[in-house]
């Protein structure tokens, strides 16, 4: 069974990652006031040459991808925090058994055990 005290140091760690992950979506996105975890990458506005367009189009593009990527990882993170405030943080939600410490130290936000996730993976 996981300790008080691992399970302090990883909800530390999950929102010191939050509060990053938040940062940098600030930088360039809006925060969707309708959609929990949601945002909306920003068009940048370079002017209105040909050149300037292309790449607004490529910034706006190359955003759009960090985006959803930064946003699975607040999603990814949210659960986590949740699993810990519910009690079942560190458990595997396929067999129920427990999460080795050295695989939420090297993945805090890991929902499987190594043997369920090698099993999932294995499937696709």
């Amino acid at each position: 069974m996981l300790s008080k005290e691992f399970i302090e140091k990883m909800k530390e760690r999950l929102l010191k990652e939050k509060e990053s992950l938040e940062k940098r979506l600030a930088g360039f996105t809006q925060k969707n006031k309708n959609v929990k975890d949601d945002y909306d990458a920003k068009f940048p506005e370079y002017g209105d040459d040909d050149d300037e367009n292309a790449g607004e189009v490529a910034t706006y593009s190359d955003n759009l991808s960090l985006e959803r990527s930064l946003e699975k990882a607040l999603r990814d993170i949210n659960k986590s925090l949740e699993r810990i405030e519910r009690g079942t943080y560190g458990i595997c939600k396929y067999c129920g058994k427990e999460i080795g410490e050295e695989r939420l130290e090297a993945r805090p936000v890991s929902g499987a055990c190594v043997e369920c996730k090698e099993k999932l993976t294995k499937n696709r």
